[in-house]
C-alpha cells in the first residue's frame, strides 16, 4: 500500500515505532516538497572510524549504518564495504576527519584518478589527505556519509 504522510515533525519515543518504506527493496524513501518534487533522500550509509588502527587489515569502527567494515589498504588508503549494496555505482560520498597530530589541519577525502578507486555497488575506495602537508595520512577520526 502506497501513501503520503505530510508532517512538520516526526518523532519516535520509547513506546512507538516508525517504519518508512517506499516499496522498493533497499531504497530509502524520498523527501518531496509541497508540489511533490523530489528534493532528497535519507543517508544510505555512514561510518565513523579510527584510521590509525589496523586489526587484521581493518580499522576500528566507532559507529556506522549500512557499513560492515573499513579496510586499511595502506597509509591514508581505505575501502568502505556496504552491508546492503547500492543499486548502482552512481552514489555520492563525502568525508572529513581529524588529524592524528597536534597540528590543527583538516584531513580531507580524495578519490585517486585510477580505476582502482572507482566506486562499486558493494564498496568504494578513497584516500585521506592533509592538503597543507601534501601527504596521505591516517586520521585519528574520519567520518563518511553516502547518498544516492
Amino acid at each position: 500500500m502506497a501513501g503520503t504522510v505530510v508532517a512538520d515533525t516526526i518523532r519516535a519515543d520509547s513506546t512507538s515505532t516508525l517504519v518508512l518504506r517506499n516499496g522498493v527493496a533497499n531504497t530509502p524513501p524520498t523527501i518531496q516538497d509541497s508540489a511533490g518534487t523530489q528534493i532528497g533522500t535519507f543517508c544510505r550509509a555512514w561510518v565513523n572510524f579510527n584510521g590509525t588502527t589496523n586489526v587484521g587489515g581493518f580499522c576500528t569502527i566507532r559507529g556506522s549504518f549500512n557499513v560492515t567494515t573499513v579496510a586499511d589498504n595502506g597509509t591514508g588508503d581505505y575501502t568502505v564495504n556496504f552491508t546492503t549494496a547500492m543499486p548502482d555505482a552512481n552514489y555520492s560520498y563525502i568525508g572529513v576527519g581529524r588529524r592524528n597530530s597536534a597540528t590543527q589541519r583538516p584531513v580531507n577525502l580524495s578519490q585517486a584518478n585510477t580505476a582502482t578507486y572507482d566506486s562499486a555497488t558493494t564498496s568504494f575506495r578513497f584516500l585521506t589527505w592533509v592538503e597543507a602537508a601534501a601527504a596521505a595520512e591516517d586520521p585519528l577520526a574520519f567520518n563518511v556519509a553516502v547518498f544516492r
